[in-house]
């Protein structure tokens, strides 16, 4: 698999970190009542796993991230936590090449669910089917565009740190008919004056909240919103089973 964040991984950790401010508390509510293992999808430099480990205490978690650059920040961060260290499985293949427990209390999606194209996510609900304990449940968001629209050039982020300011800046535009390909670049200036620049590309597959109640409901599975609006955030389980 190639490896989408090869580039821009060293700018992904802090570039996203402002994000879990409100994410962060969302997902714990989200999580309350449940039990492990709970794999955490697309884990990244472990801002969520770090959340997840917090809301179910205890709880075995399984942190899936295939990107090298990513998940050399999910080591060392999982490596400097002596908690993380004893409940923490880095694993580095995709989520649906992962050797995961026959039984989960959690999976946790945040922002990553585009990645996967419609087949794949179809192999996504057929696992939390299978393998949902009772009181199980899938955690994820929906990032907009929930639809197939150009998304023109803004800018997400502006990081300052030391005399070195980041700044991470996207747009997109359609491929097809729920799909993306987003164009996103990353600018490094020293003393404001701009000594770096980073473009990179990557495919994303577009999903709005009906299509996702429609999906799940062929596994016998329910979906209901949870969470700030903004968010887009939604609880997969198996509907009192």
């Amino acid at each position: 698999m190639a490896d989408e964040y090869e580039g821009s991984a060293e700018f992904i950790d802090v570039m996203i970190a402002p994000a879990w401010e409100t994410a962060g508390p969302a997902l714990t509510e989200a999580l309350r009542g449940v039990s492990g293992p709970i794999v955490d999808v697309g884990a990244g430099g472990g801002h969520g796993t770090r959340v997840i480990a917090a809301a179910a205490a205890d709880a075995e978690i399984l942190a899936v991230e295939p990107s090298p650059g990513l998940r050399s920040v999910l080591l060392a961060r999982v490596n400097e936590s002596a908690e993380l260290r004893d409940r923490v499985t880095v694993l580095p293949e995709g989520l649906l090449d992962s050797e995961l427990p026959d039984r989960l209390g959690a999976v946790v999606a945040m922002s990553v669910i585009g990645h996967f194209d419609p087949a794949d996510r179809q192999r996504i609900w057929a696992l939390l089917a299978e393998r949902l304990l009772p009181g199980g449940r899938a955690v994820l968001n929906l990032l907009p565009p929930t639809e197939a629209a150009a998304v023109p050039d803004s800018r997400f982020a502006d990081v300052r740190l030391g005399r070195r300011r980041y700044e991470g800046r996207g747009r997109a535009e359609p491929t097809g008919p729920d799909r993306l390909t987003w164009h996103m670049t990353y600018r490094t200036y020293h003393d404001d004056r701009l000594v770096d620049e980073l473009e990179v590309d990557y495919d994303w597959w577009v999903l709005d909240g009906q299509r996702l109640k429609e999906e799940v409901n062929e596994h016998g599975l329910v979906v209901s919103r949870t969470g700030p609006e903004e968010l887009g955030m939604y609880v997969i389980d198996r509907g009192g089973a």
